[in-house]
């Protein structure tokens, strides 16, 4: 495990997350929102194990990024793993903490019972909807992706706001750092029923999306990443968007 980027309010670790996960202590984190790698963007076994640079953007895209770790699993060893994490997560958490995981269609129903599994409360599905996907010849778009959300038993309740279940914005493709990377003004939606201030856990940290969000709604963030580039990558950015802030 290495631990480059640390302060009060930000901490970032490099490593493999459920080996990190298990050396965290028990009960500490007030939410856990991440974005894990979904081995999916295909139906067969080959395209699964696609290169993600393939599976997730359009052929014409020229723009490359830094290799997606773990991204190859087949539908068996993705429920397992999954369960896996989603337990320590679960562990880590605060009675009442929030969950919420990011998916696809593909995965949706592996993803619902690994949470199950690791004993979280399931409490339903919010539907991203992305304006700029691409076009299926012939068939509906696909146009969304879901965010799981759960609660470590009874959910505590920080906000008397009622958000919706559906949200809508597009990826800012000339901004992004990481290929699949989610947009901030969508993390910070999400955050909007999670405790102000409180710790949120992020075992996929990608590009520190999550991290920026913490920052920008005044919450702390620790997040875990297994690539080193992308930990760098992840860095560099929260620590200038530190600075602009003035936090």
């Amino acid at each position: 495990m290495t631990r480059i980027f640390d302060d009060e309010r930000l901490t970032l670790l490099q490593g493999e997350s459920l080996a990190i996960l298990r050396t965290l202590p028990d009960g500490f984190v007030d939410t856990v929102l991440t974005d894990p790698p979904y081995s999916s963007g295909g139906v067969t076994m080959a395209a699964r194990q696609a290169d993600p640079a393939q599976k997730y953007q359009q052929s014409n895209t020229k723009r490359t990024y830094p290799a997606m770790l773990g991204d190859n699993r087949d539908q068996r060893s993705f429920t397992l793993w999954a369960t896996l994490w989603l337990s320590e997560c679960w562990r880590v958490a605060k009675d009442g903490a929030r969950i919420m995981v990011f998916t696809d269609w593909r995965q949706l129903p592996s993803m619902t019972d690994a949470l199950q599994a690791a004993g979280w409360m399931w409490r339903g599905v919010v539907t991203w909807h992305k304006p700029s996907a691409r076009p299926s010849l012939g068939d509906f778009k696909r146009d969304a992706e879901y965010v799981i959300t759960g609660s470590k038993g009874k959910p505590i309740m920080h906000s008397r706001k009622c958000p919706p279940g559906v949200y809508s914005h597009s990826v800012n493709t000339a901004r992004k750092i990481h290929l699949t990377e989610k947009p901030v003004a969508l993390l910070e939606n999400l955050l909007d029923i999670t405790a102000p201030g409180g710790l949120v856990l992020d075992p996929f940290a990608g590009s520190g999306s999550t991290g920026v969000a913490c920052l920008n709604t005044g919450r702390r963030y620790l997040g875990i990443e297994l690539s080193k580039e992308y930990h760098q990558r992840a860095c560099e950015r929260l620590a200038a968007h530190q600075q602009a802030v003035g936090s």
